[in-house]
């Protein structure tokens, strides 16, 4: 903003010199070309001001409205890492085996009840009786119709959402293991660079959205959803992209 202010003063400046000089020392038959030339300046000289200020904005818009799209298909590539633990025991790097899991898998549908028995204390001599609990199962149900109903999204969630480029652009999806307590925990990361989302944009404005850094932006130069350092599926993304997911 002051570099903004600094050029305005500075044209200004110019555009007041230049005035004087036109009036002190151009004959005046010259001076209607002169003043046509000053018109034509001043007309770029406000274009690029109103540009300087109105790019930004238009950027911002541009850029919400794509990352949007962006966090809502890593959304779907997480639950369905999700469900691809939760039924094989790990997570998958790869793309195809997980279309291929939602397209087969089914979800155990199981009911836990408490009871009892009674068993024979050697110690005593006597009878006891012990609580436990019953895992019951009830049934299968379709991992896709569970996540997805009728919906066949899930087909294209491997690949990038950006309107106008012609060259498809792929999450990159990893897995891998973290060790805690010496037991290996499965891990997932999926991701893309905010460049290949901004590819049509300003340059200058990608690499300081690549740098930013605030409470509510997607930080760093990555759209991210998970990690391979920590235990963690969570996405980098502010509560902004989230809103109306529970209306889903």
């Amino acid at each position: 903003m002051l570099l903004f202010l600094l050029v305005v003063i500075l044209i200004i400046a110019v555009t007041y010199i230049l005035s004087y000089l036109v009036v002190k020392y151009v004959p005046l038959k010259y001076k209607w070309l002169i003043n046509l030339i000053l018109i034509l300046i001043s007309l770029f000289l406000g274009y690029k001001i109103y540009n300087s200020v109105y790019e930004p904005v238009r950027f911002n818009k541009i850029k919400v409205k794509r990352y949007q799209k962006v966090v809502d298909r890593l959304k779907d590539i997480r639950i369905s890492e999700l469900a691809h633990r939760e039924v094989t025991g790990d997570y998958t790097g790869s793309f195809d085996s997980l279309v291929k899991f939602i397209d087969t898998a089914k979800f155990v549908i199981t009911q836990q009840r408490d009871s009892s028995f009674k068993y024979f204390d050697k110690a005593y001599g006597i009878e006891k009786e012990k609580d436990t609990v019953l895992i019951d199962t009830l049934g299968f149900a379709s991992v896709k119709d569970s996540l997805f109903k009728n919906d066949n999204r899930y087909k294209d969630m491997m690949w990038v959402p950006i309107p106008g480029r012609e060259k498809q652009v792929k999450f990159e999806l990893k897995h891998g293991y973290i060790k805690k307590s010496n037991v290996k925990i499965p891990v997932f990361m999926a991701r893309v660079d905010k460049a290949e989302i901004l590819y049509d944009q300003p340059e200058d404005l990608v690499k300081q959205e690549k740098n930013i850094r605030s409470t509510k932006e997607i930080n760093g130069p990555y759209i991210q959803v998970g990690s391979l350092d920590e235990v963690d599926d969570s996405g980098n993304w502010p509560k902004l992209y989230d809103i109306g997911d529970d209306n889903k």
